[in-house]
């Protein structure tokens, strides 16, 4: 099959052998797929991996032995063991034993077909297109932000970042209501958040009174710096951004402003299918490109020019 591969570096190559399940497992073939940062951060020599890159998708079951045959369905992209208690007791998420598709142990969606466990996968309602239901990983991750704010929110919620995790974050928290202010370095995608209700400012403009809520999506090495200096004493400040290499920062205000510092990952892709189902959120105005598989380099390249927003990948 057809396939963007990440070796020295991506290579889109033919001859890439098709998935075999393993057991619980089926094969997906796979219609979008979405260029998020994390994929550019691998290629950089985030986790060291080495093998098809992507794991924002929607696609469609091929296995005639599941009930799911047939069915267009997203995925979660965290495969536990099953076994573990987080597998047991939660989401294995935090599975220690888990791979992660496109990302850690498992080739990804940047593929004609792909595999995943039967169990990450959850069924696209009829009526939610390919392009929303495509952004379902990403919008998981941004619903998360929501699981660890205070039960009452009345100041607005300071997102740093206007990228693509920056403003799907910034459309989750208005669309459950939660005021929100983003800060970002472009006009045209502030104008999407200004959309739905967000309060927006460019950075070299952005009022300068600490926040008690900061939700950190940078995308750069100084984003945690910039979020402790922005986060009032005894305020919470949510990390999303991963880089592929280390950071340097201070970290004493963490202690001289009691600030707490949670990191946010993956979310529930059930609930962000809702939220696209509702249409609570409509996340295609950040298609920026499309691309056949084929030049899926090429759109790896165009998804890594700075301020870009979604590259799509239409495979089928």
């Amino acid at each position: 099959m057809r396939a963007l591969v990440l070796e020295d570096r991506p290579i889109v190559r033919d001859d890439v052998p098709a998935p075999t399940p393993a057991p619980g497992e089926v094969v997906i073939q796979v219609r979008r797929a979405g260029v998020c940062d994390t994929d550019l951060q691998l290629v950089r020599g985030y986790m060291g991996f080495r093998g098809i890159l992507g794991h924002e998708l929607v696609g469609t079951v091929d296995d005639p032995s599941s009930s799911l045959h047939g069915r267009r369905v997203v995925a979660d992209i965290n495969a536990g063991c099953g076994a573990c208690p987080d597998c047991r007791e939660r989401d294995g998420h935090h599975c220690p034993q888990r791979t992660v598709l496109g990302i850690a142990g498992r080739d990804g969606a940047f593929a004609e077909m792909t595999r995943m466990p039967a169990s990450c996968l959850v069924p696209v309602p009829d009526d939610v297109p390919d392009d929303h239901a495509v952004f379902a990983e990403p919008l998981a991750a941004a619903l998360h932000v929501l699981d660890v704010l205070p039960a009452r929110v009345d100041d607005p919620v300071l997102v740093l970042g206007d990228g693509k995790l920056g403003l799907l974050i910034t459309l989750a928290l208005r669309g459950a209501g939660v005021p929100v202010r983003l800060v970002g370095h472009h006009r045209d995608k502030l104008a999407i958040a200004a959309a739905v209700g967000a309060e927006v400012a460019l950075e070299a403009d952005a009022p300068t009174e600490p926040a008690a809520v900061v939700v950190e999506a940078t995308g750069s090495a100084t984003g945690l710096a910039r979020a402790l200096a922005s986060t009032r004493p005894r305020g919470l400040v949510v990390l999303k951004t991963t880089l592929a290499g280390p950071v340097s920062v201070d970290l004493s205000p963490i202690v001289i402003h009691e600030l707490r510092v949670v990191g946010s990952r993956c979310g529930d892709m059930a609930r962000a299918l809702e939220q696209l189902a509702a249409r609570a959120i409509d996340p295609t105005p950040q298609i920026a490109a499309r691309y056949p598989l084929a030049a899926a380099d090429e759109a790896l390249r165009h998804a890594g020019r700075r301020g870009v927003l979604k590259v799509l990948l239409e495979i089928a």
